[in-house]
């Protein structure tokens, strides 16, 4: 799973993760990569942006979180995350692997 979240919410967005047991790998848990990126959005008319205005191409620094989610609890996780999240819309990636067990 991929998710970009300003550096900001990264703590809660890592407890969210956790709480719904993402992130496990073996006998360890917390485990996930992160990359800074620099996103770009414009919002919409009729959209309430975290951050900047309407019809203005914007951009800011990010992290992109990289982490492990059981299939099982893909619907859990996403929920989670979103709780955690400030973007009206998380840009959430779920990508399945392949020859894993996960």
């Amino acid at each position: 799973m991929e998710i970009f979240v300003p550096e900001t919410h990264f703590k809660p967005l890592c407890e969210a993760l956790r709480s719904v047991g993402a992130g496990c790998v073996g006998n360890y848990d917390s485990c996930l990569s992160v990359t800074k990126v620099t996103g770009y959005w414009r919002p919409l008319p009729g959209s309430h942006p975290y951050d900047g205005e309407i019809g203005v191409l914007q951009s800011a620094p990010e992290l992109k979180v990289e982490v492990l989610c059981r299939k099982e609890r893909l619907h859990e996780t996403i929920a989670a995350v979103k709780k955690a999240h400030p973007y009206e819309v998380p840009v959430i990636n779920a990508i399945e692997l392949a020859a894993t067990g996960l």
